[in-house]
């Protein structure tokens, strides 16, 4: 099979209610849009009614619920029909747990270190706790243990189909081990001799292997014997006292001990995705497991149905370097006469650059998405937005400040128990060596939160040759940073940690113990950066600190609020030259914001005084739609009226209803408030103020009174939504031409307004879209009715066309930065791409708010752009050159107009052509 190009991804999101087989019909349309490759969420068999896939329970099939293998193979037929390509998203850090539906995590629980799968999961078998020795620590329960036992939600329950015994809590199973199932069927008849036979596996080798048989022994006498295990079950009735203590003691028995979901925080024994307890991490580092979770895949790809790969969290895994490298070889095996292009998904720190030995194509293009925001922010707008928000809300400014404090708060509460597994980790190497065994736990402790709170970006890869030159340069960040804040009795503990965490490989010590367990706190160290890093920027800091939202999403640098031009063309520059295939984003199903309400709420740096001026007007408005003074805080109602401002319906009526915009920003607005845990939060809801600050947003929705405030706020909205609109559609078009291959968010080829998930999954109507496609209407119709939304796709189909007839041009053209000079130079952006004589030039338009005056669109007037011009580097005036939306060529001199060149629209793109094509 040919390699198919790789021009353009469409990401889709697919569950019950959208299916592989939905996305047939849809095909046509992104081949007409020019998309090459569908890029698809995991397809592999999640949870029932997962809406993203993520959740996985069997690897080794298509998940059902999409429609299975057969839809898979529908879906890529008509793929192939339009020579397009499919790229999968996979999950190789975790897999979903609890529940009654992951047959190894059950098989685990069932037999703990005899199971097969006791080395799949990420566990600590070796807890320093006694009470969990050998135990896994299951926290599933809705309550304490001995309440749960006492209140008969914890039942023991007989598969007759299975011959097994489980205890049952809501939606959780937990197996009981076959060598204990002579506890339950007891010393009578008729159950005796069935009793004695597994009573008999305590003694026995292959106690695994025979247990499979008798219970299919069990289940073939089911019907016989159902009544007499009826009986039985019932003597371990909870809510009886003797009952109450045979369930205890069966339980006590098993390779997991129950408990409330509370002591997840602080005794948990296994690697989770973060702090969920329903998702378990996987030790794919162990080639057994690596092999078991990647078999379907792999299958897959060597019948020629997969054109590439995205790998979610890439750094939850032990060794990211080793696992790129294992899975580039499998796959350039399996697909050698084609190149399968693989993603990584991984945040990028301010300097931080994706591994080049790593083997792989690119990241999934968070970082652009950052990149792009610096640009578009006005620098001085900062200080009157921070001004105004530390102000009212009384929180730092500086977002690292507020990330620092989040850090903290993470590390001692819901991933404390993994911050004490790497601290006990550390005191084990310390004990290890006589010359640091008197190194205490609470030192160790108190300078490794430090190391963590100040740790630059998500984590290193240490190996066993320790720190690479990269790593040791942000390691030396967080030490400075560390020693700022601790005492300096404890600084020789911060020496040792640079020492032990890579600063001294552990290939220079002796094989064996020592090296292991140095090996395994350098291991648990990098796995607990990570999350704590992302738990505390992106689950919480992002919630509590507002100078200006559009700064605050996934990837983003967010203690920056600007940058110069020039860092914009170099990054692009050094994309070019070591990862030309790297994805570009703008919108994923993990933003807070949608595309477009990032670009609105950007036009506020270019306005803040005047922003700040509407503020002090709606809280003089907001008060009467208050029951209490402190609900909202100020600080939220700060959050939510830039959310308001940024997310504004373009087509609202005036008078219409809002009630389902109302209903979309309370699930935000409640979902903000727990994630933020100041005022609420997932743990401990504060139901009072949820319902206080949910009453003010209804009020100011949806009522009379509100109506003010509403329509202040809409007018506001209204005001800046030109220059919102022309930020997108700049950003759109940099997204298409810049190095990189841009991926395209489901939906977002019409105006992207949305919220945080589950909001930005929402049903797309890409009938509208297609319709819309196939109008083909004018420049002026377009720029008439772009509140619709079709003057983005419009520009999306033009370029990627051009993309389509001249491929190398921008997978490998040069890049060149273009000087703008003139009345307005600092407010364009331009530069060419040229690859064997084929030469383009981009230009777009920022900080359009002031230039736009009072225009209902988003076209600023050519005559406002007076002298402005950009240089152009090479021979045009002897070339025609075209732009998008135009019928007829120009023939430029040395400078090119900027008054010219975007005249008619927007943004514009000119490629040179001979005169027989133009």
């Amino acid at each position: 099979m040919k390699a198919l190009p790789l021009r353009a991804t469409q990401r889709l999101q697919f569950h019950k209610g959208f299916t592989l087989d939905d996305a047939v019909p849809l095909v046509p349309y992104f081949a007409q849009l020019g998309i090459s490759h569908l890029y698809a969420s995991p397809l592999l068999s999640a949870r029932a009614g997962s809406m993203h896939g993520y959740d996985v329970v069997d690897p080794t099939r298509v998940n059902p619920e999409l429609g299975g293998e057969d839809a898979l193979r529908r879906l890529v037929a008509a793929l192939r029909e339009h020579d397009m390509g499919l790229i999968l998203d996979i999950v190789s850090n975790h897999m979903a747990v609890g529940g009654a539906d992951n047959p190894w995590w059950l098989d685990l629980l069932e037999w703990g270190r005899l199971s097969p799968y006791s080395e799949f999961f990420d566990i600590q078998w070796h807890s320093p706790d006694p009470l969990l020795k050998g135990q896994l620590l299951m926290p599933f329960l809705g309550s304490d243990y001995g309440e749960a036992l006492q209140s008969g939600t914890l039942t023991l329950h007989f598969d007759a189909d299975h011959g097994t015994f489980y205890v049952e809590h809501y939606e959780h199973r937990f197996p009981i081990c076959p060598r204990d199932y002579a506890l339950i069927l007891g010393t009578d008849e008729p159950l005796k001799p069935l009793a004695d036979r597994f009573a008999a596996l305590a003694y026995q080798d292959d106690a695994y292997a025979e247990a499979a048989w008798l219970k299919q022994a069990l289940a073939e006498r089911a019907t016989e014997v159902l009544p007499a295990i009826e009986q039985r079950l019932a003597q371990f009735d909870g809510r009886q006292a003797e009952g109450f203590e045979r369930l205890h003691q069966l339980l006590e028995q098993q390779a997991y001990r129950l408990a409330s979901w509370r002591t997840a925080a602080d005794d948990i024994n296994w690697r989770r995705f973060f702090d969920v307890n329903e998702l378990g991490g996987l030790r794919v580092e162990r080639s057994a497991v690596f092999e078991a979770t990647h078999g379907k895949i792999f299958e897959l790809i060597s019948e020629g149905l997969v054109d590439g790969l995205r790998i979610d969290h890439i750094d939850g895994l032990a060794d990211p370097r080793g696992y790129c490298r294992k899975l580039r070889r499998r796959v350039d095996t399996l697909s050698p006469e084609r190149h399968l292009p693989i993603f990584v998904e991984k945040i990028l720190g301010e300097g931080e650059t994706l591994r080049e030995d790593w083997q792989v194509d690119g990241t999934t293009g968070y970082e652009f998405m950052n990149q792009l925001s610096l640009l578009q922010h006005q620098p001085e707008g900062f200080e009157p937005l921070a001004e105004l928000w530390t102000r009212l809300s009384e929180r730092p400014s500086a977002f690292i400040e507020e990330a620092r404090l989040a850090r903290q708060q993470i590390l001692n509460g819901s991933l404390g128990g993994d911050f004490e597994s790497v601290a006990q980790a550390l005191l084990q190497v310390a004990r290890d060596d006589v010359m640091t065994r008197d190194l205490t736990l609470g030192a160790i402790r108190r300078a490794l939160q430090e190391l963590i709170v100040h740790f630059p970006v998500y984590r290193t890869y240490i190996s066993a040759r320790g720190r690479s030159a990269a790593d040791d340069k942000v390691f030396q960040q967080a030490m400075d940073g560390a020693r700022s804040t601790l005492s300096e009795g404890d600084w020789p503990v911060l020496d040792h940690l640079e020492k032990w965490l890579g600063g001294q490989p552990w290939r220079n010590r002796p094989v064996g113990r020592e090296r292991k367990i140095l090996k395994h706190a350098c291991v648990r160290f990098q796995q607990l950066t990570s999350p704590a890093a992302a738990k505390a920027v992106e689950d919480t800091a992002f919630y509590r600190s507002a100078v200006l939202l559009s700064r605050n999403d996934v990837g983003f640098s967010t203690e920056q609020f600007s940058a110069p031009l020039a860092d914009f063309h170099q990054v692009n520059q050094q994309r070019l030259q070591a990862f030309p295939d790297n994805l570009l984003a703008t919108a994923t199903h993990d933003h807070k914001r949608g595309e477009d309400t990032r670009a609105r709420l950007a036009v506020l740096s270019e306005c803040a005084p005047w922003y700040v001026a509407q503020v002090e007007e709606w809280r003089n408005l907001a008060a009467p739609l208050r029951d209490d003074a402190s609900a909202p805080s100020a600080g939220d109602e700060l959050i939510l009226y830039q959310v308001l401002v940024g997310s504004w319906p373009l087509d609202l009526d005036p008078g219409a209803s809002l009630e389902s915009y109302q209903q979309r920003l309370w699930q935000w607005q409640q979902k903000a408030l727990r994630e933020a845990k100041l005022q609420s939060s997932w743990s401990a809801p504060n139901e009072a103020y949820e319902q206080a600050v949910e009453a003010f947003l209804s009020r100011l929705l949806l009522t009379d009174a509100g109506r003010p405030l509403r329509t202040a706020i809409g007018a506001a909205a209204q005001a800046i939504a030109p220059a919102g609109a022309l930020n997108g559609l700049a950003q759109t078009l940099l997204r298409m031409t810049v190095p990189g291959v841009p991926d395209l968010y489901q939906g977002a080829e019409f105006w992207d307004f949305s919220l945080v998930d589950p909001d930005n999954r929402r049903p797309v109507d890409f009938t509208a879209r297609q319709q819309a496609l196939n109008a083909s209407p004018g420049t002026d119709q377009l720029l008439s009715s772009w509140h619709e939304g079709p003057i983005k796709q419009a520009l999306i189909s033009q370029v990627l066309g051009l993309r389509n007839a001249h491929p190398e041009l921008f997978r490998q053209g040069s890049y060149t930065p273009l000087e703008v000079v003139g009345q307005h130079a600092e407010r364009v952006v331009a530069f060419s791409r040229e690859h064997q004589g084929k030469q383009l030039v981009v230009l777009v338009p920022r900080w359009s708010h002031a230039l736009l005056e009072n225009s209902v669109q988003p076209l600023i007037p050519a005559q406002v752009w007076g002298d402005t011009r950009v240089k152009l580097p090479f021979a045009a005036s002897t070339q025609n050159w075209k732009g998008l939306f135009q019928t007829g060529a120009v023939t430029p001199d040395k400078e090119l107009l900027i008054s010219t060149a975007l005249g008619e629209f927007p943004v514009n793109v000119f490629i040179n052509s001979d005169d027989q094509e133009s």
